[in-house]
């Protein structure tokens, strides 16, 4: 597990993709994998749309910041869960069920496409950051993108973002 909270601007390039999804949906979010970007953004967010949010991570550094400061407490209208995911095959009871907008971005690096895997029913943006073709080797995208009819890729910034869907046409999904 690591032990650091290293940070770079280039963690952001999925942000113009997030946006867009939260602007296009109304119903509940799931963010893997916590961060300095995604989590504000999706928390304030979320809760002036009154949606739910669920964040799941496994670095327990990361997770401690970012429940800290995002939490909602019990019997608010709009609800940020937080869990901690020990093991990432131990989430399933929490993530098999309808999102409107999927956030993929946790570590480590190979277990983003087995939650893919599991969520390519139940998402309709799911949202995968890193998807720049050079960073095969470390994501192996390339295994998952048959499982998924639509697929948008915006890589008008480095790392690229991707978004893929079996529910809605992302014909239309354009960022710029």
């Amino acid at each position: 597990m690591a032990t650091n909270m290293n940070v770079s601007i280039r963690y952001s390039t999925f942000l113009p993709v997030l946006m867009k999804a939260m602007e296009m949906t109304s119903e509940d979010v799931l963010e893997l994998g916590v961060g300095v970007f995604s989590t504000p953004y999706l928390h304030w967010t979320c809760k002036l749309q009154k949606r739910n949010l669920l964040s799941i991570e496994n670095n327990e550094m990361w997770f401690n910041f970012a429940r800290k400061y995002y939490q909602s407490k019990r019997g608010t209208p709009y609800r940020h869960r937080f869990i901690f995911a020990n093991n990432w095959d131990e989430i399933e009871n929490y993530i098999l069920k309808p999102w409107d907008v999927v956030l993929v971005d946790h570590s480590p690096s190979e277990r983003r496409v087995e939650e893919i895997k599991k969520l390519k029913d139940f998402g309709k943006y799911i949202i995968i950051h890193d998807s720049d073709a050079y960073q095969e080797r470390n994501y192996h995208y390339s295994t998952i993108y048959p499982l998924f009819k639509y697929r948008y890729d915006f890589a008008n910034v480095e790392p690229a973002t991707t978004v893929l869907s079996n529910l809605v046409d992302l014909s239309d999904f354009n960022v710029m």
